[in-house]
């Protein structure tokens, strides 16, 4: 049996896409290839454990610079695993500069290198500039780049310039951890109950600067009080968000929350709002979720992103031009005063989700990809 070595910034439990899609890829290979995943823990002790029958070996991390983990451990425990495991092909989940610099030092000749690349680092001007020539050895280095969306490709300039080694592996949703339920279900009677002859519309995410909340709470100012805008989710900007807020009350911070209630919202819902703004969101797995529950999305073009590419304008939503927070406004307000457009493009979200963005479907790509190997 072929093995399979994973490399990941962290991974399950810990919560985050990457680190989704990383566990993912595991479940993909189940049974078919031998594994080991090699990760940040969150914490500054080294530890190993199993994860659904696959050995994670975790490197504690000391110190983060710039969303990067720094670890004294990680160089050792990976060239350790070259020489026991010896890994006929790894799974490197770009970005991670840190690890990169030992993974290009330890790799064999002999082992194929699959790099998944998330996306390219846009805001950290600094150490985009500093890793360029990093970047440059592990395109020459590996024998495959996985894009989650054609757009990403042409719009990378690492991924554009290497486009014979490009694979398109969509990223994925758990449609199992969606099904609705009794509790689900008495969750949206109730939400709908509270918001009686009003415009749902719910928002999802970190709130992070590229996540573009700011604007969706502008767009929200200029709409009137049949709307009622729900944004899940916290962050960094959390409080400045609120701020921005200031006291209109159409608009509501939900925090996080669990399953049951964050399935309560999106069944509930009549417009899901993702108003990111830059590439680093290189997909949009809310977007795709919020699409599977049949309501109709509204979007910023993003040049280069996957999110125009998981959300047809005009088809299963509403695209507007970016950071245009008027033409957002009017995008919610064409959809909530017209029942039959919100139907259509839910239904075609629904649809182009079924068809596209399953895990069934990431399965098969992914193993297609790397069988190929």
């Amino acid at each position: 049996m072929k093995k399979v070595l994973h490399v990941s910034k962290y991974y399950y439990p810990f919560r985050g896409g990457t680190e989704q899609i990383a566990q993912d890829c595991v479940n993909a290979l189940m049974g078919k290839y031998e594994q080991k995943v090699i990760c940040f823990n969150d914490g500054d002790d080294d530890e190993a454990a199993d994860v659904d029958g696959i050995e994670v070996i975790r490197a504690g991390c000391f110190m983060t610079v710039a969303s990067q983990g720094l670890s004294s451990t990680i160089g050792g425990k990976l060239k350790g695993m070259m020489k026991t495991f010896k890994p006929d092909i790894i799974i490197f989940h770009y970005p991670n500069p840190f690890v990169a610099y030992y993974l290009l030092k330890y790799i064999g000749m002999d082992t194929k290198l699959v790099i998944y690349w998330h996306l390219d680092i846009v805001k950290q001007k600094i150490l985009r500039n500093f890793f360029r020539g990093q970047n440059k050895r592990l395109v020459e280095r590996a024998d495959v780049l996985i894009a989650t969306s054609p757009a990403y490709v042409e719009g990378s300039p690492w991924l554009s310039s290497a486009k014979e080694k490009c694979r398109v592996v969509p990223n994925c949703i758990n449609a199992e951890r969606l099904q609705e339920s009794l509790e689900v279900n008495a969750k949206a009677v109730e939400i709908r109950e509270q918001n009686k002859n009003k415009i749902i519309c719910l928002a999802v995410g970190r709130h992070t600067a590229y996540k573009g909340f700011k604007y969706l709470i502008q767009a929200a100012h200029l709409l009137d009080d049949r709307f009622q805008i729900y944004i899940m989710g916290k962050g960094e900007e959390t409080e400045r968000l609120k701020a921005e807020a200031g006291n209109d009350r159409k608009i509501h911070f939900l925090g996080l929350v669990d399953d049951a209630e964050l399935k309560g919202y999106l069944t509930a819902m009549d417009i899901f709002c993702f108003p990111s703004i830059t590439k680093n969101e290189a997909f949009g797995l809310a977007l795709a979720e919020g699409m599977y529950y049949g309501k109709p999305a509204v979007t910023f073009t993003i040049p280069g992103s996957g999110v125009n590419y998981v959300c047809l304008n005009g088809e299963d939503g509403i695209e507007v031009p970016n950071r245009d927070v008027k033409a957002y406004a009017q995008a919610l307000q064409k959809l909530a005063s017209n029942p039959e457009l919100r139907e259509r493009y839910g239904r075609n979200g629904k649809k182009r989700v079924k068809d596209n963005f399953l895990d069934s479907q990431f399965r098969s790509n992914l193993r297609l990809v790397i069988d190929e190997l």
